[in-house]
């Protein structure tokens, strides 16, 4: 939150000014994690198998932030809610650290510390690769088309 934004002698609290932010973000948030529960549900791993589903919806989700956040940001002025709808609560809501974080656990308590550990590496190693590549494609795409 921010601080509370003032006019003269009253002040005008964050919340209020911060209210449509937290929605859209909610909404966007719970599109993204019906999206990402859908892809597990349609491609499941197997017991003490190697979570692919997860591992490629965030790398796909982050090549996806990553050329929305040059799309909004160096090419074309955007609603100020665009952002915050789509990046913090669709994107970030499809992708997801506590899976992960999940994944890896069931992977090195049930017996499988080199998937495990191989999936702890991989994925934000292909998080942060698909972020550069899919921000830098988006760049060259979209060079001169910069308002």
């Amino acid at each position: 939150m921010t601080a509370p934004q003032t006019d003269g002698l009253r002040a005008r609290p964050a919340r209020r000014t911060q209210a449509p932010v937290v929605a859209v973000v909610a909404l966007g948030g719970g599109a993204g994690a019906a999206a990402r529960y859908a892809a597990s549900l349609g491609w499941p791993a197997p017991a003490g198998g190697f979570p692919w589903t997860i591992l490629w919806v965030n790398v796909v989700g982050c090549a996806a932030i990553g050329v929305l956040m040059v799309v909004i940001t160096e090419v074309r002025a955007a609603h100020p809610l665009v952002r915050p709808f789509l990046g913090t609560g669709v994107l970030g809501g499809f992708t997801t650290f506590s899976t992960y974080a999940v994944d890896v656990r069931d992977l090195l308590v049930g017996g499988h510390a080199g998937a495990g550990l191989g999936y702890l590496a991989a994925t934000p190693l292909a998080a942060l690769a698909a972020v550069w590549t899919a921000a830098s494609a988006a760049r060259r795409a979209l060079r001169g088309r910069r308002p």
